[in-house]
């Protein structure tokens, strides 16, 4: 316990060190004059350039205070921030929680004089080098195993070094400066079980009454044998692909390319890189005309900024610029356009596949974007919605708000190779009907045309299809659970029902059918006209084989009234009393989820 108490007041003070504002050279000076001034200047401007003004200049890396200086720093400042942290921690001491008060008024001031010692001594063993060194070359291995990047199959550059999740400056990520990593031996292999997502993608237990294995690759040799599939060769794309597929036979033929590119403040660029950024800025700005050209430079550039490019030919047609917060869990994305002349192709949704893809390599899945009216149809596409599945106290302060645009956010699945996806759901829609020919085969008893929908019911559950059952089919156990199996149930519950729906005192409209004179016009309205009456000659005859075939009768009841009457009719208002008094009733017979 004692050494855990000392864990949490190292951490604590380290993380005072972080945010602690040092005093100017002249103030230290006049405290001072004594010490050596050029020394402290030198730490101090440095501690200014790469910890103190990148907090709120964000084209600047942020370092901790902790992670760049040393010895020199800490003995130069300690005695005042002592003193400092001893005076704050008294005046503070009625605010703090009473879990908080005993560890900082108590144990903290003894930690500080412990530490003060060790500080100050020559010999004493935080100075030396090999003391940490076993433990530190731990922390190292264990943050590269960490965020060390995927390995990439197909030519798309997602390349990134070890750091870059951390310092999102730390250098572009193009094929220009691809280089293969000690910690990537595995590059282009299945991942293994022990990376990122191996519990999601082990294998899912067989479901009882699964189609067999065989029977699946027998499919399967069959969709994909091009002697075993009749029909004419079609060498254009069919008028029911999927909106990437156009783009995604590109990229097959090396026509288009994609390349995750930003700048660099910590070495230089090459001049591919600084083309394609320019031919980004441009896209955006010609595509997105109400947005400040300035702005568009300014993030494009920003080193913390990444976008992924479209290259078409050598040249950019379109992008989606983005900012990484690996901390929060999200990605914001910031801009994303395609050429006007080039649109309508695919290369939207094949862009957005893409970065969703170089999103699970880096196990970040959420998006969060601002979209203005034009854009909203084009994100819901691609799986955004306006449900913001990421807490708003992780985005908030983070994110760019932009006045009179809708917040929208995507979560990526994992297990999805979204690249790829409208191919798999094609091929899974192949094999189902090749299933549903095989089991159309095997069925010799041909039943009649289902006559309901002359009567107007425009839905039927699926279990009361004759032969339905024969054909293998089962309902979900939600279903079954709602429905009574005994028809007798089924028809006792049903009858109490509408008998105490006729008896209801806003029944009288519904009784019996309506009368031509008394309504004149209303047949050439309503289509399928229900009446109680009606309803009880279909009870009696055992027409309602279950309840959604009952609730829908009924329903067109109250349906009908409210398009034929005006809503300040009294006929308008007894349907919806009626309505309300009807599903309480079905849902006290357990019909329903209450």
């Amino acid at each position: 316990k004692e050494r855990q108490t000392i864990v949490e007041l190292a951490k604590m003070f380290l993380n005072r060190i972080n945010y602690w504002h040092l005093e100017t050279p002249s103030q230290r000076r006049l405290r001072s004059p004594n010490d050596d001034i050029a020394g402290y200047k030198v730490n101090y401007t440095r501690w200014l350039c790469y910890c103190n003004v990148p907090q709120f200049c964000d084209s600047l890396p942020r370092y901790e205070t902790t992670q760049v200086f040393g010895r020199t720093l800490l003995r130069s400042v300690f005695t005042v921030m002592r003193r400092q942290l001893l005076e704050q921690a008294r005046q503070e001491k009625d605010k703090l929680p009473q879990e908080k008060r005993t560890l900082i008024l108590t144990h903290f001031p003894k930690f500080l004089s412990m530490l003060e010692e060790e500080v100050y001594s020559q010999n004493s063993p935080i100075w030396d080098q090999d003391f940490m060194v076993s433990s530190s070359r731990t922390g190292q291995l264990g943050i590269q195993t960490v965020i060390s990047p995927p390995p990439v199959a197909r030519t798309v550059s997602y390349s990134a070094s070890p750091s870059s999740l951390e310092q999102p400056n730390s250098g572009n990520m193009s094929p220009a400066c691809k280089v293969s990593s000690a910690l990537d031996p595995n590059l282009g292999e299945k991942r293994k079980n022990n990376e990122p997502y191996s519990l999601e993608d082990s294998k899912r237990p067989r479901v009882v009454g699964d189609i067999p294995i065989e029977l699946i690759n027998e499919v399967m040799s069959t969709i994909t044998d091009p002697a075993a599939m009749l029909g004419p060769e079609t060498n254009f794309l069919s008028a029911h692909s999927a909106r990437d597929e156009a783009a995604r036979l590109e990229e097959r033929r090396g026509v288009i390319e994609f390349h995750v590119v930003g700048n660099s403040l910590n070495q230089k660029p090459n001049k591919k890189i600084m083309m394609w950024l320019v031919g980004l800025q441009n896209v955006f700005s010609h595509q997105l005309p109400r947005m400040p050209k300035e702005y568009i430079t300014r993030l494009v550039f920003d080193p913390k900024h990444k976008t992924l490019a479209l290259i078409k030919d050598g040249r950019v047609i379109g992008g989606i610029c983005f900012r990484m917060f690996p901390s929060q869990g999200f990605t914001e994305i910031v801009f994303c356009a395609v050429t006007s002349n080039e649109q309508v192709k695919g290369y939207g949704t094949h862009l957005m596949n893409h970065l969703k893809e170089y999103h699970i390599k880096h196990n970040i899945l959420n998006f969060l974007t601002y979209a203005d009216e034009y854009a909203i149809g084009y994100f819901k596409k691609q799986g955004f919605s306006k449900d913001i599945k990421v807490p708003k106290a992780k985005y908030v302060g983070y994110i760019k708000d932009y006045e009179g645009a809708t917040l929208m956010g995507c979560e990526l699945n994992p297990r999805i190779p979204y690249t790829e996806f409208s191919v798999i759901i094609k091929k899974q829609k192949e094999i189902i009907k090749k299933l549903i020919e095989r089991k159309q085969a095997q069925i010799r008893k041909v039943y009649p045309g289902l006559s309901c929908f002359k009567d107007g019911v425009r839905q039927i559950p699926i279990e009361s299809i004759p032969g339905i059952r024969e054909t293998g089919w089962k309902p979900s156990g939600k279903e079954r659970g709602k429905e009574p199996k005994d028809p007798d149930q089924l028809y006792s519950t049903l009858k109490t029902i509408l008998q105490q729906v006729k008896s209801h005192q806003s029944a009288w409209p519904f009784m019996e059918p309506v009368k031509r004179t008394e309504a004149p016009g209303y047949y050439e309205v309503i289509r399928f006209p229900m009446d109680l009456k009606t309803m009880s000659e279909r009870l009696k005859n055992r027409y309602y084989v279950s309840k959604k075939l009952f609730m829908a009768d009924l329903q067109r009841v109250f349906t009908n009234c409210r398009e034929y009457n005006p809503p300040e009719s009294e006929y308008y208002k007894c349907a919806n009393i009626l309505e309300k008094f009807f599903y309480t009733k079905i849902k006290e017979a357990g019909l329903i989820d209450k």
